[in-house]
């Protein structure tokens, strides 16, 4: 049965419902993305689909003739592929599914994610991109090279009532947790913390050496995904001193960002922001708790043990036109390890102006 590859024209319903019933989908996978990459970067975003044809109907109003005076059925989707264009003269020409976040790649049938990779590879190879990657959480029927740089950490939830977690964390766990409430901090949720996440992100960023992303991409999310996009900030008094941000699908919670003002380590109000989101994950029903991607062995992902949580490595498939293992720009690249060093000695004011223009090339 032939498989037609075309970029995907349909209904925004359409590709979620496919989306939704396949093993391995991600809410990174959901259409609305595709609008927030063109409203808020102007990325061309190369959604392609794959198409079978279902046969012979023999008859009916809704199959096209297939020249024998006999109808065939519609074609039906069998695999589709988000893919994203990012480019720039400094950090070069990337094709990523999908940029700024862990999760993309093909979902489908192995044919037919075969075929959609296949397009994908000759488009990279026609435009001269430096590096086609296919970020995908699982495994996938690809003969692509796969790189394992990154790894994301999960832990399993109760259901319902929160104490057998609370009680599953080791003691120095549950007193980092403690120690924040004793100060007064407080933590409150909702898309009214869109404003003051950003606040903080921006400045952890520039604290970090990294240019952030836009301000309003981050309102775009909240806009586009009111119900499962969750937002929530550690408050002392009227400061916003913590945050974070991340989202719902198939009964899985994903902390997709997170920040902490550094003055204010010492009572580590992380640890009372990472718990009200566990928290609020279990009152939700949901069953996992992701932590989100980070380096093997890096302090982030230390943190990220501390709570029981597990490992699952990335499968991120590649292309580069020498066969050569690739990434996209990173401060820990000896070409950008001047960047850090100067953005960090920034006002915060004047690298959160700058910093969207330059991080959107970056993916």
């Amino acid at each position: 049965m032939a498989i037609a590859v075309t970029p995907f024209t349909g209904p925004d319903e359409e590709w979620d419902r496919f989306v939704r019933a396949q093993p391995g989908w991600t809410h990174f996978h959901l259409a609305g993305w595709r609008r927030i990459y063109q409203r808020v970067f102007g990325h061309e975003c190369l959604y392609m689909a794959g198409r079978r044809e279902d046969g012979k109907t023999g008859s009916g109003t809704d199959g096209q003739a297939d020249g024998t005076g006999e109808l065939r059925s519609p074609s039906r989707l069998s695999a589709v592929l988000p893919l994203v264009r990012v480019r720039s003269r400094l950090f070069g020409h990337y094709l990523v599914s999908l940029p700024y976040v862990n999760y993309g790649g093909p979902l489908g049938d192995a044919e037919s994610v075969r075929a959609l990779v296949d397009r994908a590879v000759e488009i990279a190879r026609a435009d001269g991109v430096k590096l086609l990657e296919l970020r995908s959480r699982h495994e996938l029927p690809l003969d692509l090279p796969v790189s394992h740089r990154k790894v994301t950490v999960v832990l399993d939830l109760p259901k319902e009532d929160p104490e057998p977690l609370w009680k599953s964390f080791p003691a120095k766990v549950r007193s980092q947790v403690r120690r924040p409430t004793k100060e007064g901090v407080t933590v409150r949720f909702g898309p009214d913390q869109v404003e003051p996440f950003y606040a903080v992100f921006a400045h952890h960023m520039r604290d970090l050496g990294t240019p952030v992303l836009p301000r309003r991409f981050f309102e775009a999310v909240a806009a586009e995904f009111p119900e499962s996009a969750w937002f929530g900030c550690a408050w002392l008094g009227e400061r916003p001193i913590a945050c974070g941000a991340g989202f719902v699908w198939n009964g899985e919670f994903e902390m997709t960002w997170a920040s902490a003002l550094s003055e204010y380590n010492r009572i580590a109000p992380n640890m009372l922001l990472y718990w009200s989101f566990m928290e609020r994950a279990v009152k939700a029903g949901l069953g996992t708790f992701n932590f989100g991607r980070c380096t093997p062995e890096g302090g982030t992902h230390r943190f990220k043990k501390q709570w029981g949580s597990r490992d699952e490595p990335l499968w991120w498939y590649q292309r580069t036109p020498t066969g050569e293992p690739a990434s996209t720009p990173s401060p820990d690249d000896g070409a950008y390890s001047w960047g850090p060093r100067l953005w960090k000695k920034l006002p915060v004011s004047l690298a959160t102006m700058i910093g969207p223009r330059i991080v959107r090339g970056i993916p």
